[in-house]
């Protein structure tokens, strides 16, 4: 008789576990391949540093021309060596539906240009923020969504480390938050930190290294197969790739190299920290870039793992991951190949940019919420 009664309190426990797994719910969803459209004048975009959804759920793209093969770009050598094609503009907007709007950006008087495009951020003013990733790209520019130049902040070249309050040191992300109206920088690809700014006037606020902790230059990170298996690194490692911040007044910053994220209150005061597929040796890291659910609690952080090929989609709350997408490099529907830049919009659709020869912006769907699984 106990062994009977321990028996069906078994079943009605795994029972129940089996029920409550089924009711986690995620979001879900599929590649829209049919969502861009040609370009307009035979242009042809390059390397996609970086992507952003503004409030009216457009989607501006900055990529990088240089990149652009020959082979690609044929009408726009001397001599032209083929009907197509010409490079776009390092900007280009795009409405909900894929239209093309706009294109503008490159160097002009006034303003120090990038070497090598790469963060871009459309605040709640409309402002369009950019960033550069190359040793001399010290700067950040900042425009109208038309175009027209407003304000610089760092120069080119003059970066004297993670403790220069003038200058950035390859600024790799972007984000201005609306209730304080201050740009936060994941700065970067030469500096080891996170760097404040008023976004009206451009002055420097405040900013700080990983665990909230002076950046310190001089920090040396070991081997990989150490860093995998040993203690949290002391320091944040290049690049520090991306930064995003949530409607509850917390920053989270994309510790790319090594693995993981870190979580602030906006002062700089750390909370706690994740690791990502911490046994991945590629020195690209897999922590690339952020993107949150729609929902006003923000329930879903969806981070970009450009070495797996993957989108991990979190718990904000526990940082557990809950489901993958993808996992699989290549360059049709449901593969990806150099994950890059990541935005969603107000519907919950995801976009992504991609790098090396990717060179593709794309679409992924939200398609309601579905059981939880695990790739």
């Amino acid at each position: 008789m106990r062994n009977t009664a321990v028996g069906l309190f078994l079943l009605c426990a795994v029972q129940h576990a089996a029920a409550q797994v089924r009711r986690v719910q995620i979001p879900l969803f599929e590649p829209d391949p049919l969502w861009s459209r040609a370009l307009p004048n035979r242009w042809v975009t390059g390397q996609v540093g970086g992507l952003a959804v503004d409030a009216h759920d457009r989607l501006w793209v900055f990529h990088r021309p240089m990149t652009i093969p020959d082979g690609e770009k044929a009408a726009a050598l001397n001599p032209p060596q083929a009907e197509c094609c010409i490079p776009a503009p390092s900007v280009l907007e795009f409405d909900t539906n894929g239209k093309f709007i706009q294109a503008w950006g490159g160097p002009a008087q006034g303003y120090e240009w990038f070497a090598s495009e790469h963060g871009i951020f459309v605040d709640h003013k409309d402002n369009v923020w950019l960033s550069g990733s190359a040793q001399n790209d010290n700067h950040i520019l900042k425009f109208t969504n038309k175009g027209k130049f407003l304000l610089q902040i760092g120069h080119a070249g003059k970066n004297r480390g993670s403790n220069d309050t003038e200058n950035l040191g390859g600024p790799a992300g972007l984000f201005v938050y609306k209730k304080t109206n201050e740009l936060f920088v994941a700065d970067g690809y030469f500096n080891h930190r996170v760097i404040v700014f008023d976004a009206e006037t451009g002055a420097y606020k405040r900013h700080w290294g990983a665990y909230g902790k002076r950046p310190d230059d001089s920090v040396k990170f070991p081997p990989r197969a150490q860093l995998v298996q040993g203690p949290p690194p002391e320091g944040f490692n290049n690049p520090v790739h991306a930064v995003l911040v949530t409607n509850d007044d917390l920053v989270y910053v994309a510790d790319r190299s090594n693995n993981r994220l870190q979580v602030f209150k906006l002062d700089g005061t750390f909370v706690k920290e994740a690791f990502i597929a911490r046994n991945t040796l590629q020195a690209e890291g897999s922590v690339h870039a952020f993107a949150t659910s729609p929902d006003k609690e923000q329930k879903f952080l969806y981070v970009v793992d450009g070495s797996n090929k993957a989108i991990r989609v979190l718990n904000r709350q526990t940082l557990g991951v809950v489901a993958s997408i993808g996992g699989h490099a290549g360059h049709n529907a449901r593969e990806f190949f150099h994950i890059h830049s990541f935005a969603s919009d107000s519907k919950g659709n995801l976009f992504l940019g991609e790098v090396n020869n990717g060179q593709r912006y794309y679409k992924y769907s939200f398609k309601g919420m579905g059981p939880a699984t695990t790739d």
